[in-house]
């Protein structure tokens, strides 16, 4: 049914975009089947800065892709991240008009569609509605409510905040580059579906995501997300940093960043060194292994602890909000060696790199499961997520298939219990579910037609 749709997950970065093409085998894993990468021009610090530059970029990584797997992309899942990102916690409740019937996906969709029309910042807009927990009729901590009786429906909603022109922004370049904008996902959001396992959500874990210009945050405790961060600087900085210090150009800061950086300043002999070829006729400049350590620590440490206080802020110190699995740190950034034990030094937690080959398909290719490709691989997954909903919402099937609520917009696996329940309760909901998508969908769609 679903297996001939391909979907389509669009990373814009800060250094690279990424244009990735996926579909769900029989086994449910997710099977990559093209993939396109451009240098990423216009991006800084996550948010777009230059349009033009930006859709050539798109367009470049979508033609890429497009040629590797011989298929055409019409819409893509993009993923959203930059300093403008905020999240708040924030509680609203429904009473209903009838306390006979049970609770059902629609009061749930009002419920959040409620949360929807809170009055935001002015330029500021809502790009995730995450439910936390519900109260039935002051009966606490329930994660599923449907199928409960209840005249009062309360619950805790994780809010994610954003820039309404960022996002236009996007939008735009996304519609110039001649493709339709399927959804927009936060991106340490795609990423922690991409790295994360099920008993690490349960156990509270948080997702640190270093990439190019942004480093995002993703916390999880119980099964659910309980926090999100977005903090504006990442491995570029670092490169930034080497360049200024050994005065030499970028292209050769990032490549000594590659092959000789470490986070840890101890690793290296005073008489490692380096030679840099000078420029145009120069002297070679010679650089101690030692000293370049010491600039990336400097910097690392730094990101570390702006993380680490995120960390706190959700309230990881409290023995009910203690992550046990720790911290998985992905995306490009978390490539530097010995980046793993300064993480663990800093924090005092359990760390661990994260692939994103949690989901993939066995025979996927090496370098997809590179941490890099975090954030593509879980657009990806979205996009998949998104289109069953579809295909379930066109067939109106009986049998339910095991997808996530687009009323959490297929970010969130709190409501993983629901598809393990008994296939006749499922079924019903199913078409439900999609409407709330579609009204967001639509929504988004008008919003950036009117935009132009």
């Amino acid at each position: 049914m679903e297996n001939n749709n391909i979907a389509v997950g669009l990373d814009i970065g800060t250094t690279k975009i990424v244009a990735m093409i996926g579909r769900k085998n029989e086994y449910g894993k997710v099977e990559i089947l093209g993939v396109g990468k451009s240098k990423s021009l216009g991006v800084h610090r996550g948010v777009v800065n230059n349009i033009t530059q930006t859709i050539q970029s798109i367009q470049q990584a979508v033609q890429e892709a497009e040629s590797v797997s011989d298929l055409k992309i019409t819409e893509v899942v993009v993923g959203i991240a930059g300093q403008h990102i905020r999240s708040l916690q924030h509680s609203d409740y429904i009473t209903r008009s009838n306390a006979d019937e049970v609770i059902d996906d629609e009061d749930i969709d009002l419920l959040i569609n409620q949360v929807y029309k809170l009055v935001m910042l002015p330029g500021e807009e809502i790009i995730h509605v995450l439910p936390q927990e519900y109260k039935v009729d002051g009966q606490a901590e329930i994660k599923e409510p449907i199928g409960m009786y209840g005249g009062r429906l309360e619950a805790n909603f994780h809010v994610v905040v954003g820039q309404v022109s960022s996002i236009r922004n996007i939008g735009r370049c996304v519609k110039s580059s001649g493709l339709d904008l399927a959804g927009i996902t936060l991106e340490p959001l795609a990423s922690a579906n991409a790295v994360l396992s099920q008993e690490e959500k349960e156990a509270g874990v948080a997702l640190i995501d270093i990439g190019g210009g942004t480093t995002d945050l993703a916390i999880f405790k119980d099964g659910i997300i309980r926090h999100t961060a977005v903090i504006p600087f990442g491995g570029n900085v670092i490169t930034e940093d080497i360049k200024e210090g050994c005065s030499i150009i970028e292209k050769q800061a990032e490549l000594l960043k590659i092959k000789f950086g470490s986070a840890w300043p101890g690793e290296n002999k005073d008489n490692e060194i380096v030679s840099i070829p000078g420029l145009r006729g120069r002297e070679p400049k010679e650089i101690t292994l030692k000293n370049l350590s010491k600039i990336i620590h400097a910097r690392v440490v730094e990101i570390i602890e702006q993380a680490y206080l995120e960390i706190k802020n959700y309230g990881h110190e409290e023995q009910k909000k203690k992550l046990i699995a720790g911290i998985v740190l992905t995306g490009g950034g978390s490539q530097l060696n010995h980046l793993k034990q300064l993480v663990e030094y800093i924090t005092g937690m359990d760390t661990r790199i994260g692939y994103p080959n949690e989901h993939l398909a066995g025979d996927s290719d090496a370098e997809m499961a590179s941490p890099l490709y975090a954030t593509a691989v879980g657009l990806v997954m979205n996009a998949i997520e998104n289109q069953s909903k579809v295909t379930i919402e066109e067939e109106i099937v009986e049998q339910p298939t095991e997808t996530i609520s687009d009323a959490e917009t297929a970010s969130i696996d709190a409501n993983e219990e629901h598809t393990n329940t008994s296939a006749p309760i499922q079924s019903e909901p199913k078409k439900e579910r999609k409407s709330i998508f579609e009204k967001w969908a639509d929504k988004l769609k008008d919003f950036l037609d009117n935009a132009e």
